[in-house]
């Protein structure tokens, strides 16, 4: 059975995505785009409206946290799991389920936290830090200012 399940996901392309905030639903909405398999899971069944009227993947709502809802979302035959919830600790355990319980080769999650981010690096579960992101740019922006008031 798990020669089964490892084959079928090798060939799946099969995403599943936790959270259906913007960011949430605009990589989902960009993977069923590219025709893709994507299951979308969010707490709340009215944060699907966020997703394009052309979304060809599936929804379902319910804590991602709770590993029958994980199931259900048969995460099994996921190649990616994207844990992008507006909550740390969410993001964390369902990256920790995700890579250890189900051993999923790609899991990225969102941190808040940059203090989190590297300690998850350390487990090979890949972050996504908005804090660390915007601060990088930012410095980027400043930087060429600079250089252009210096020119």
């Amino acid at each position: 059975m798990d020669f089964f399940k490892t084959a079928r996901r090798k060939d799946s392309g099969y995403t599943v995505i936790i959270g259906c905030g913007r960011l949430g639903a605009s990589l989902a909405n960009a993977i069923s785009d590219k025709e893709a398999s994507v299951m979308m899971v969010d707490r709340d069944e009215r944060a699907f409206r966020k997703l394009g009227t052309a979304y060809g993947g599936l929804t379902l709502a319910g804590d991602a946290t709770d590993i029958a809802v994980l199931r259900s979302a048969e995460i099994e035959r996921a190649d990616t799991v994207v844990s992008v919830t507006n909550d740390d600790n969410t993001n964390i355990m369902v990256a920790q389920i995700a890579r250890n319980v189900y051993h999923i080769p790609n899991v990225i999650c969102r941190l808040y936290d940059p203090e989190r981010e590297i300690v998850y690096k350390e487990f090979g579960i890949d972050t996504i830090c908005p804090t660390v992101l915007s601060t990088r740019e930012i410095d980027r922006l400043l930087g060429k200012s600079k250089e252009a008031k210096e020119a």
